[in-house]
């Protein structure tokens, strides 16, 4: 479903914006996202550990490609972020962790950022400064940015002759004119960012805020000392945006996964113990939310369930009909094309074949699921004698994913 710019107050929307950061041929390597908080596009006065955790809560959900065109996205990173593991939830070979000039670089923040390193994410020291107490993570840093508004000339050209050496990039910040690009290029700046050319761009997606109990529940979960994985499995499967996240941050290059994720149940097993007990906190502390979901969860939900139930007569391969059920929603939840939701993530060919192109070999069993939701009653007909299922089965399994989604949203 495209975007549509007008505000529901009835459906929470995450809005994002992003400053490009170009070369000197002005062309795109990547972007700086800034929170917004709605479609105007100034920066909100918010603490900056929630406006990077909106940044990173919208690129969960989205994912870096659709919000970035696959370029680099760059996310101001304070203390917390840094020590909380929020950038570990984002894919490192597209996550620039911009450490912001604020940060007092103790040894903390120095294993943090080595730790960064290692996973394969690339650091970025912002508003970099003479005698800046950020000089010890110099070593580490793959981008070095340099405010040529406020950074007298005699300084930039001493930051640029003394760190030139090391292997990394420099980036003129603040770059407003023709004059500033020129005169950076002449400094010796390797990328430029700012409104010469192009104000910060609004992104937005509309998105379910998950209920706090879910997460509540989840965090119990992984806190005892033996994990329930069904217990587990089920739990991820009440919520759609839960599992898009997981979904999102399985094909995160940290884990290199090549191949299909058909169930909930093979992508926890894919992450392990550790893995899904250090997620699940990461995404918990992430987003904790007091509203109801909205109405698109409940359709969300009901179509995962029931298409799971009917999956125990009708044929479908190896394919997880639940999770075919709950992605047909996440569009119109997300106010995002399908193409772009379904982006990278570790589908099998017959759940993208129908999702994208409404085609395959699962497409009776979607008709069917769409016929029962609205109701058409010799559409039903139709594509039950086509699966062979009978009606009064079909009915009951509707019945039961009904009452199994209400009885989950009303626990809330």
């Amino acid at each position: 479903m495209a975007s549509n710019l007008e505000v529901d107050i009835q459906k929470p929307a995450r809005f994002a914006a992003r400053q490009p950061i170009l070369t000197a041929s002005e062309e795109v390597v990547g972007y700086k996202l800034l929170f917004r908080t709605d479609i105007q596009n100034f920066f909100p006065s918010v603490d900056h550990d929630v406006a990077t955790r909106g940044v990173i809560d919208m690129s969960s959900l989205v994912g870096l490609n659709t919000l970035c065109n696959g370029h680099l996205a760059f996310i101001v990173s304070t203390r917390d972020i840094l020590l909380g593991e929020y950038i570990e939830l984002l894919p490192p070979d597209k996550a620039v962790a911009e450490i912001e000039d604020r940060v007092l670089p103790d040894s903390a923040i120095v294993q943090a950022c080595e730790r960064l390193k290692s996973d394969g994410y690339k650091i970025a020291l912002g508003n970099f400064k003479d005698d800046d107490p950020r000089e010890n993570l110099v070593g580490v840093a793959d981008f070095i940015k340099i405010d040529i508004k406020h950074t007298p000339l005699e300084v930039v050209s001493k930051l640029i002759g003394r760190l030139g050496s090391r292997d990394c990039h420099f980036i003129a910040e603040k770059v407003e004119t023709r004059e500033d690009f020129e005169f950076a290029k002449r400094m010796g700046f390797h990328e430029f960012e700012g409104y010469f050319f192009r104000k910060p761009e609004l992104m937005r997606a509309r998105g379910v805020q998950t209920n706090r109990t879910v997460f509540l529940r989840l965090l119990a979960m992984v806190s005892k000392p033996e994990l329930d994985w069904k217990e587990v499995e089920e739990t991820i499967k009440t919520d759609p945006m839960i599992y898009l996240r997981l979904l999102r941050y399985l094909n995160s290059a940290i884990f290199g996964l090549r191949g299909e994720i058909r169930s909930v149940s093979q992508a926890l097993t894919f992450l392990g113990e550790s893995e899904i007990r250090r997620w699940s906190r990461l995404i918990g502390m992430l987003e904790l939310s007091q509203n109801r979901p909205s109405d698109l969860a409940l359709a969300a939900l009901v179509r995962a369930r029931f298409g799971e139930l009917i999956g125990k007569e009708a044929r479908h391969g190896d394919t997880d009909l639940f999770q075919v059920g709950l992605l047909s929603v996440m569009d119109a939840i997300l106010e995002i094309p399908m193409r772009e939701v379904l982006e990278g993530l570790p589908l099998d060919t017959e759940s993208k074949t129908l999702l994208l192109e409404n085609k395959g070999p699962l497409l009776p069993i979607y008709n069917l699921i769409l016929a029962v939701e609205a109701g058409v009653w010799p559409a039903i007909a139709s594509f039950s004698k086509q699966l062979g299922l009978q009606e009064e089965f079909i009915a009951q399994c509707h019945w039961n994913a009904m009452e199994w989604a209400q009885t989950i949203i009303g626990g809330f």
